[in-house]
C-alpha cells in the first residue's frame, strides 16, 4: 500500500496516556487534572489523549451524565470540565511539561440535540419518515450524512478550530471505519496545511492506514485475553503478530493496550481479564513494534471498573505502585535506538526450549540489541537459550542486574516474570 502521509517525527517512539477527565478527579475539571501533569511527566508520559471534551446532549442522555460520545456541539467544551480557555491553558501546561495533546474526535455521529439538528438538519441521515437515526441501534446518537459536502467542510472546520484555538497536536478518531475513508483523507490534507498532526484511528480496518499513523490492535487485545484464560496457545499470538507485520503499511504501527475506557467499563479491568499477565503484557506493549497505551489509573493500579455514564472517580491513594515500572519502560523507548517505528527494527523472534510458555524476542539497531523474555505462565520456568543472536552481556533495565547469556545457558524465570535486557 502506498502511503500518502508521513507520521510526525516525534510519534515513532512515543507512548500515549488516555485521560478520563470526568473520573480523574473528584472535581472532574481541566484545572484539577492539571495538578497531575508533573507526576505524569515524571512517569515519562509523552502524549495525553483526552476523551471527548465537547458538551454532551441532554436528549437521550444515558445515566446521570451521559456519554462523552454523544456530542451536542463540536466547537466548545463540556461545561462540567471547564471552558475552552481552560482547556487551552491545559494544553499549554502540557506542552511546557514536554507532553503532546490529542483529542478524541467523534465524527460518525452526534447526540440527539446537536446544534446542527436545528441549524443544518440536512447534515444528518434520515429514514423514510424523515427522522434522524443511527445505523447501529445506539439510541443516544444519530448518524451524520457524509454524502453532504457542506457537512464535511463543517466537520473539518470544527477540527481546525481546536488546532488553531488550543494548539492541539492530533486526533484520536472514534470508530474511524464508520466514516468514509475519503473524508479522513480530505480532513488530513486540509489540517496538514494548518499544522502537522498525529492521527490515531480506533479501527483495525487496514485500508484506513492509508491516512492514519496507527490504529488499535483489537485482535491482539482479544487474543491475549483468550490466551491468558487458556483458550489460545502462544503460537496463536505469534501468528497474529506475523499477520500484523504483513498487513501494516510501512510507516504505520499498531497501538497496543491492556485497558482503555471501553474495556475497563464494559469488559473488566486488566486484572479481571489477564490476571498475572498484566505486567508482562505491558512490557510487550512497550517493547514490540508499535505504540503503547496506558489508561487513567493503571499506574496505581486501579482495580475497579469505572462507570461510564455517571460520576465514579478513580480512587487515588497517593501511592503509585507502577509509576516506576511505566517510567522505566517509557524511558527505554526514548533511549534505546532499536525501539523506533521509523527504523528497520522489526522484532526478531528467538529460540528457547520453552516456546509455548515464554515469549522471547530481540530488537536490534546497528550494533545495539534489546532482548526480552516474558514468562506468560503462573509457573516457574527453567529454559535454555537456543539462539546465538541473544548471546552477550546485558543489563536488566528493571533491577540493573548483569546477565551473561550463552548458547544453551539455563535461565530461571519466576511466574509471570519478565526480563528486558539492554546490551552493554
Amino acid at each position: 500500500m502506498l502511503r500518502r502521509f508521513t507520521p510526525i517525527a516525534w510519534s515513532t517512539d512515543t507512548n500515549i496516556y488516555e485521560v478520563n477527565i470526568r473520573q480523574y478527579t473528584t472535581e472532574g475539571t481541566f484545572q484539577a487534572f492539571a495538578q497531575h501533569l508533573p507526576r505524569l511527566a515524571d512517569m515519562g508520559v509523552e502524549v495525553l489523549w483526552f476523551m471527548p471534551i465537547t458538551p454532551i446532549s441532554v436528549a437521550g442522555r444515558k445515566g446521570t451524565m451521559g456519554s462523552y460520545y454523544a456530542c451536542s456541539d463540536y466547537t466548545t467544551t463540556n461545561a462540567e470540565f471547564g471552558t475552552v480557555a481552560d482547556f487551552k491553558q491545559l494544553v499549554q501546561q502540557a506542552h511546557e511539561a514536554g507532553m503532546k495533546v490529542i483529542v478524541d474526535w467523534v465524527a460518525n455521529h452526534t447526540g440527539l440535540d446537536h446544534v446542527w439538528t436545528k441549524t443544518h438538519p440536512e447534515y444528518f441521515k434520515k429514514d423514510i419518515d424523515g427522522k434522524f437515526y443511527d445505523t447501529h441501534g445506539w439510541d443516544d446518537v444519530i448518524d451524520l450524512n457524509y454524502y453532504d459536502q457542506p457537512m464535511r467542510q463543517a466537520m473539518i472546520d470544527a477540527m481546525i478550530f481546536w488546532v488553531k484555538e488550543c494548539n492541539i497536536d492530533g486526533f484520536r478518531c472514534d470508530m474511524a471505519h464508520l466514516v468514509p475513508l475519503d473524508f479522513w483523507r480530505q480532513a488530513r490534507t486540509a489540517l496538514d496545511q494548518v499544522k502537522t498532526l498525529f492521527w490515531l484511528a480506533e479501527t483495525e480496518d487496514i485500508p484506513y492506514l492509508d491516512v492514519f499513523d496507527t490504529c488499535y490492535a483489537w485482535r491482539w487485545m482479544h487474543h491475549t485475553e483468550k490466551f491468558s484464560k487458556g483458550q489460545l496457545t502462544l503460537q496463536a499470538l505469534v501468528d497474529l503478530l506475523g499477520l500484523y507485520r504483513q498487513q501494516y503499511p510501512s510507516g504505520t504501527c499498531p497501538l497496543f493496550f491492556t485497558a482503555n475506557h471501553d474495556e475497563n467499563s464494559w469488559n473488566g479491568t486488566e486484572y479481571e481479564k489477564y490476571d498475572g499477565a498484566v505486567r508482562p503484557l505491558a512490557v510487550f506493549n512497550a517493547t514490540w513494534f508499535g505504540i503503547p497505551l496506558i489508561y487513567s489509573g493503571q499506574e496505581l493500579p486501579n482495580l475497579k471498573r469505572l462507570k461510564f455514564f455517571d460520576k465514579d472517580p478513580i480512587e487515588w491513594t497517593g501511592t503509585f505502585q507502577l509509576h516506576s515500572f511505566y517510567q522505566t519502560l517509557n524511558r527505554l523507548r526514548k533511549q534505546h535506538p532499536a525501539i523506533n517505528t521509523s527504523k528497520d527494527t522489526q522484532p526478531i523472534l528467538l529460540s528457547s526450549t520453552e516456546p509455548d510458555k515464554v515469549f522471547f524476542f530481540m530488537r536490534q539497531y546497528e550494533q545495539r540489541r534489546l532482548v526480552v523474555l516474558l514468562n506468560f505462565t503462573a509457573q516457574p520456568i527453567s529454559l535454555q537459550l537456543m539462539d546465538e543472536r541473544a548471546t552477550g552481556i546485558f543489563i536488566n533495565i528493571f533491577d540493573h542486574k548483569t546477565y551473561s547469556l550463552a548458547l544453551r545457558q539455563t535461565i530461571e524465570l519466576q511466574p509471570w516474570e519478565y526480563l528486558v535486557l539492554n546490551d552493554q
